[in-house]
């Protein structure tokens, strides 16, 4: 299975259908905040999108344009993080992320940002990394900023929240600038 080994009590692994159930779950118990930033969370209403949505995942992985994984902390799902899609021929890829409200805290998207951006880099032999965020994303927009992303600027109306359009800012790192900073001295506990 595809898994990436974050610390002693972070993993993250490919979803699949047994975890439908842990998947809704998890989006169940923190709807209301996930609901302020990520426009699908309306239409997750049983663990059968939450299964709609895996097979959309492992279909992405099957025809090598991204794929997502849950966050496991503590043997718990925590979270999701993935690549949207891979533009192959301009070498290119964005990330998205969400984290159940209980887990904030720990550095675990930090950290898997960091596995996935050097994945891209390194593995997949990527030249760029997009994170765009909400422009009033405060915590989204932090891992970006910590990370060394460039602020390359915002996109008006860039997402159609609910009722509303929130404008994105577009963070970037290119694969040169990421391998002229060692991976510790970019994030530290």
């Amino acid at each position: 299975m595809f898994t990436f080994q974050i610390d002693e009590e972070t993993f993250l692994r490919l979803l699949t259908y047994q975890n439908a159930e842990e998947l809704f779950a998890l989006t169940d118990s923190c709807r209301t905040y996930l609901r302020k930033w990520l426009p699908w969370v309306d239409s997750t209403k049983t663990v059968e999108d939450s299964k709609r949505f895996i097979e959309m995942t492992l279909k992405k992985f099957a025809s090598n344009n991204g794929f997502e994984t849950g966050i496991w902390y503590k043997g718990e799902l925590a979270g999701v993080i993935g690549f949207h899609s891979i533009d192959w021929s301009n070498k290119k890829t964005s990330i998205g992320y969400w984290l159940g409200e209980q887990f904030q805290g720990h550095g675990l998207m930090t950290k898997s940002c960091i596995a996935y951006i050097n994945y891209a880099f390194d593995e997949l032999k990527l030249n760029r990394v997009e994170i765009r965020c909400a422009v009033e994303n405060s915590k989204s927009r932090a891992i970006p900023e910590r990370l060394g992303f460039i602020n390359e600027g915002t996109i008006r109306d860039a997402e159609w929240l609910y009722d509303h359009f929130v404008d994105h800012v577009v963070y970037g790192m290119l694969a040169k600038d990421w391998n002229k900073v060692k991976i510790n001295e970019r994030y530290e506990k």
